[in-house]
């Protein structure tokens, strides 16, 4: 994988600011809910901008995030155009960040680990050897005998 440019990492974390700028302050569409920027990603040529969000709310209020999104990706494309003075202003495209979720699922797996070794160090607290507490021959036992 190839390393973006200063430039190009330098123009994404500004797009970043300004779309959460005009969700902020310019969109006043009652179905977005209270979104959160998480990253952009820009191509190497800057011509298209991926836009990772994250909503705080149910399905229904991802679903309506979305679609206010898609309505507002023109009149945040032209600001985003006009901020940065580009010769060419980079496509939006917004895609919802799946990090959250992810991390809830890694969070649920390691909760399920502990409790598993919870039950196995019980199990273990009161178990005794099947044999031998100490089944390995040792040299000086064999000389003795």
């Amino acid at each position: 994988m190839i390393m973006p440019s200063a430039r190009v990492l330098k123009l994404a974390d500004q797009i970043k600011v300004i779309v959460a700028e005009m969700l902020e302050r310019r969109v006043k569409d009652p179905r977005l809910g209270f979104v959160t920027i998480t990253d952009v990603r820009l191509t190497g040529d800057t011509r298209d901008a991926t836009v990772f969000y994250t909503v705080f709310g149910e399905d229904a209020d991802w679903s309506g995030t979305a679609a206010a999104l898609q309505s507002a990706t023109g009149l945040i494309r032209s600001q985003v155009g006009k901020q940065l003075g580009l010769r060419f202003t980079p496509t939006l495209t917004f895609v919802a960040d799946a990090v959250p979720e992810s991390a809830r699922q890694i969070d649920e797996l390691i909760a399920a680990a502990k409790a598993s070794d919870d039950e196995v160090a019980k199990r273990a607290a009161g178990a005794e050897y099947a044999g031998e507490s100490d089944p390995y021959k040792r040299p000086d036992e064999d000389d003795e005998s």
